[in-house]
């Protein structure tokens, strides 16, 4: 069955260097998308619906998320934001919940949480591990996150556990834990950054990551400038991720390689931390992608919607930009060509607003305006909903 997606006010592709489509209609085939153009050329469908002159978008694409994991950090956000610093220490925290939870506990919370995503128009999320650190837990982890997406990454260098050295745990965490976990993943990632792994911890994991056939990820200059940027371009990294502390020779790297820098302004809003500069990073030609970063600690939101407005009223990014970032950027963060965009052949991923424009996500920050969800060519549900619309976004 084909459906024709008419009555299209505006229409954002991101295929096309931000160009803007107006009285637009696409045809969807087998969950794909076989037609775009101006509404008065377009051809016959199987099925109609009409979206009353509202705007659309693609489906965004949320290249970092920590999803696996119990407890709550409530009590830590508060602490933060009575003046104490954020130092990336309270992740053990959440490895003791994680580690206590039954599969059954860590499945639900996942499958909340991807549902609230794909309400608010996130149809494609990468879910990292990192909350386990033995190998047991991280293996549970990855192969319960495979249950909701194919994009999952290895984390088992997020942090070393409490009591353990440094160098012993990477050893673990290159060797039999990789060994457990490479079977349920598809990205290896490693958190580079002071408290955490150095450089050549950092590329012991990474080194031993790719040789087990995943594609490498970094978590990389958040808290201070550092060497994850450089290390993430040299090792072909897909995305070095956060980017907040840079050198002009971390800027320069980015620029001419094919590492996206994936940024989250959820982490610096909720860590009352300095933002990345995103128009340094554009400016400079390199490739930048916003994913939410959604974890217990230090970014719990779902919403790409928030980190849009976040990005264009504090990193300098227009809208067009950000929304960009938000979806072709997020897909070539994750190395994918069929998601991200509204294009002929691409998977029908589409967010259909509740405003004439998609300015509006960042003009009007945290009103709910996602009127519906496309996914794989299906009306999935929307944000008005009260029930769950699906627990996968893939």
């Amino acid at each position: 069955m084909s459906l024709l997606i008419d009555g299209i006010g505006e229409l954002f592709t991101a295929d096309d260097d931000g160009t803007v489509h107006y009285d637009a209609a696409i045809v969807v085939e087998a969950g794909r998308i076989a037609w775009v153009g101006h509404r008065l050329n377009r051809p016959a469908a199987d099925e109609y619906l009409d979206l009353g002159d509202r705007a659309v978008v693609p489906g965004f694409v949320d290249s970092h998320a920590h999803l696996v994991f119990a407890g709550d950090r409530s009590g830590e956000f508060d602490a933060r934001m009575r003046g104490e610093p954020y130092d990336g220490g309270g992740i053990r925290t959440t490895v003791g919940a994680t580690r206590k939870a039954s599969d059954e506990r860590l499945r639900a919370n996942c499958a909340r949480l991807t549902a609230e995503m794909l309400r608010q128009g996130t149809t494609t999320v990468e879910v990292k591990s990192g909350y386990g650190l033995t190998v047991e837990d991280e293996a549970r982890s990855l192969r319960i996150a495979r249950e909701f997406t194919p994009e999952t990454t290895y984390l088992g260098a997020h942090t070393v556990p409490a009591g353990v050295d440094a160098d012993e745990y990477t050893a673990l965490a290159a060797g039999p834990m990789l060994d457990a976990c490479a079977p349920h993943a598809k990205w290896a990632d490693v958190f580079c950054e002071r408290g955490a792994f150095d450089g050549d911890q950092a590329r012991a994991v990474l080194t031993a990551s790719a040789k087990a056939g995943l594609g490498l990820r970094v978590h990389a200059n958040q808290l201070t400038a550092g060497p994850g940027v450089r290390l993430a371009v040299e090792l072909g990294a897909a995305s070095a991720d956060h980017c907040t502390h840079l050198t002009d020779a971390d800027v320069d790297a980015l620029a001419n390689s094919a590492t996206v820098a994936t940024l989250l302004p959820g982490a610096e809003f909720s860590t009352r931390s300095p933002y990345p500069d995103a128009r340094r990073l554009l400016d400079a030609g390199a490739r930048v992608a916003l994913a939410t970063d959604c974890n217990p600690g230090s970014s719990y939101t779902s919403s790409m919607a928030f980190c849009i407005a976040l990005a264009v009223r504090e990193m300098g990014m227009t809208p067009a930009e950000a929304l960009e970032a938000a979806t072709a950027g997020g897909a070539d963060a994750l190395r994918r060509t069929d998601v991200g965009r509204v294009a002929v052949g691409a998977r029908a991923d589409l967010v259909v607003l509740d405003a004439p424009s998609f300015v509006h996500l960042a003009y009007r920050p945290g009103t709910p305006l996602t009127h519906a969800v496309v996914h794989g060519g299906s009306v999935v549900g929307s944000a008005a909903d009260s029930g769950t619309a699906a627990s996968s976004v893939e």
